[in-house]
C-alpha cells in the first residue's frame, strides 16, 4: 500500500536517496538542506512516498524566500509511474490547500547536479499526464571564474535603481515587451497587458537578493534608455536575471552589453559561476550569451498547469 505524507524530521534533507549513488545522494540533500535554510521550502512542504515501510519517492514544493504560497515542484523522485502520478496528485492539492493558483516545474536535459533528474521521458509523461505544459523550451548558459571577461560596452552610460527608482524600469520594460520573443513574457502579456506585465517582472526581481546599484539601466550618449541589466544571486547562484534591450536600440549588439554588465557586476561581488537562462527561439539571446563567452551546459522545459 502506498503513502504519501510529509516527511519525517529524520529522513530530512536526504529524503530518498540510491544505492551506490553517493555523489546523487549527497548533492540532493546539501540542494534540499539549503533550500530549507533559505525559506525556499519548508518542513511540510516535503512530501514523501511511502511503501511497506520504506520511501518510494518524495517531491518538494518550492517559493522565492519570503512568500508563504508554494509556487513550483522543485524536486521530484517519481520512482514508478503510479508513484509519480500519485506524489503529483498530492502535490496539487496540498499546494491548492496553501493558497496556490498554479503550479511550476523544470526538467533539464541532461540531468544535472544537484537535481539529477534521470528517466526524463517517464519525467516528461508524469508530467503531461498530470495536466502540465510546457511554457518554455530553453536553453541554459553558464560563466565560470576563470573564464575572460566579456569586454565592457563603452557606448553605454549605467545608472542605478538606487538613483532612478523603479518607474523607468517598469517604463522600458513595458516598451521592450511590445515584440518580445520570449514565450513567458508573451504569456503574462496576453493575461496582464504590457504594463501589468512589466510591473510584474520588476516586482519578481525586486524580491530576488541583490543590492540596489546592481539593477541598471543602459543610456546611449544623447540619453536615451536603450537596455536593462538586472543581475542577482538565487539561493544556489548567480544569475543574469533580467536582460531586456528597447525597440530603439536593437540590433546593435546591447543585449551582448547587458550579460557583459551582470557578469562583471556579479564577479566583482564575488560569483565564481553566474548562469543565464532564454528560449531556445530566442537567437538574439542565445547569440549575446554565447558573444559574452558563456557556455550552453543544459536545455530546460519549462512547465505548469492550473491548479
Amino acid at each position: 500500500m502506498l503513502t504519501i505524507r510529509p516527511a519525517r524530521a529524520d529522513e530530512l534533507p536526504a529524503l530518498t536517496a540510491f544505492p551506490d549513488d553517493d555523489e546523487r545522494n549527497a548533492a540532493t540533500a546539501a540542494y534540499l538542506a539549503g533550500l530549507l535554510e533559505s525559506g525556499c521550502t519548508r518542513p511540510e512542504w516535503c512530501l514523501a512516498a511511502e511503501r511497506d515501510g520504506r520511501l518510494a519517492g518524495n517531491v518538494v514544493l518550492w517559493t522565492m524566500p519570503g512568500r508563504a504560497v508554494p509556487m513550483d515542484i522543485v524536486l521530484l523522485e517519481p520512482g514508478d509511474p503510479d508513484t509519480g502520478a500519485a506524489l503529483l496528485a498530492y502535490a496539487a492539492d496540498q499546494a491548492r490547500k496553501w493558497g496556490a493558483q498554479t503550479q511550476g516545474h523544470v526538467l533539464d536535459s541532461p540531468a544535472q547536479a544537484p537535481q539529477f533528474q534521470r528517466n526524463p521521458q517517464l519525467r516528461e509523461d508524469l508530467l503531461a499526464n498530470a495536466g502540465f505544459t510546457v511554457i518554455r523550451d530553453g536553453c541554459r548558459f553558464r560563466w565560470t571564474a576563470g573564464d575572460p571577461m566579456p569586454a565592457q560596452d563603452e557606448r553605454l552610460n549605467w545608472r542605478s535603481l538606487a538613483d532612478l527608482g523603479a518607474t523607468p524600469f517598469v517604463e522600458l520594460l513595458a516598451d521592450t515587451f511590445t515584440d518580445t520573443e520570449d514565450s513567458i513574457f508573451q504569456a503574462e502579456i496576453a493575461e496582464h497587458g504590457l504594463r501589468g506585465a512589466a510591473e510584474r517582472n520588476i516586482a519578481d526581481m525586486l524580491e530576488m537578493d541583490h543590492q540596489p546599484g546592481w539593477y541598471e539601466i543602459g543610456y546611449e550618449p544623447a540619453g536615451t534608455p536603450v537596455a536593462i541589466s538586472m543581475p542577482a544571486r538565487t539561493p544556489t547562484s548567480a544569475v543574469i536575471g533580467l536582460v531586456a534591450v528597447a525597440r530603439i536600440g536593437r540590433g546593435r549588439g546591447y543585449a551582448t552589453s547587458v550579460v557583459a554588465r551582470g557578469t562583471r557586476v556579479l564577479r566583482d561581488a564575488g560569483a565564481a559561476e553566474i548562469r543565464g537562462d532564454c528560449d531556445a527561439d530566442n537567437t538574439a539571446m542565445v547569440k549575446a550569451f554565447q558573444r559574452a563567452g558563456y557556455r550552453n551546459f543544459t536545455n530546460r522545459k519549462m512547465f505548469t498547469r492550473p491548479l
